[in-house]
């Protein structure tokens, strides 16, 4: 009877030491290469957008942080042309490089929204979190549009609010 109590035991612990670690949603939230794109190498607009995204934001003081859901949307507000995004980088409070979210370059269709869901407990990015969009367009057409909103809820209390891209390049 031992015997079989011990095998048990060890055959829990074994499986429950295999499991693989919980991914976050943020890591994969679309299928970006069902949106790889070859781009003509002719005369595309480039340009770069900031953005700020708060994983977490003081509460109380200094040593109190309240853990926040973030919806990066980037967006492509033509009516008729499509955008590429040709990098998306996620960096820390520190500046450090997180992660990158697709190799290639990707596309946006006309008035199409695609989002990356960074989720509550993903803590990574810290208090000062933010992203940089590399991005083409055909010339004339309007660059695409970023922008984050965070939010929590806890019992009856909740906050949110947004943030909009800037062009730094």
């Amino acid at each position: 009877m031992m015997k079989y109590v011990l095998l048990t035991l060890s055959l829990s612990l074994f499986f429950t030491a295999c499991q693989e670690q919980k991914e976050y949603s943020s890591v994969d939230p679309v299928n970006w290469g069902k949106r790889t794109i070859n781009l003509p190498q002719d005369s595309l607009v480039t340009g770069s957008t900031y953005l700020s995204v708060y994983s977490q934001i003081y509460s109380q003081t200094e040593h109190v942080t309240h853990d926040l859901t973030a919806t990066v949307s980037m967006r492509n507000i033509n009516r008729q042309d499509t955008v590429y995004l040709t990098g998306t980088e996620y960096f820390d409070t520190h500046g450090n490089a997180i992660r990158t979210y697709f190799k290639n370059v990707i596309y946006i269709a006309p008035m199409e929204t695609i989002e990356i869901v960074i989720d509550e407990h993903d803590r990574e990015g810290g208090t000062g979190a933010n992203f940089i969009f590399d991005w083409k367009t055909a010339p004339g057409v309007a660059e695409p549009h970023f922008e984050a909103v965070m939010i929590s809820t806890s019992g009856q209390q909740g906050l949110s609010f947004a943030t909009s891209g800037q062009r730094i390049e």
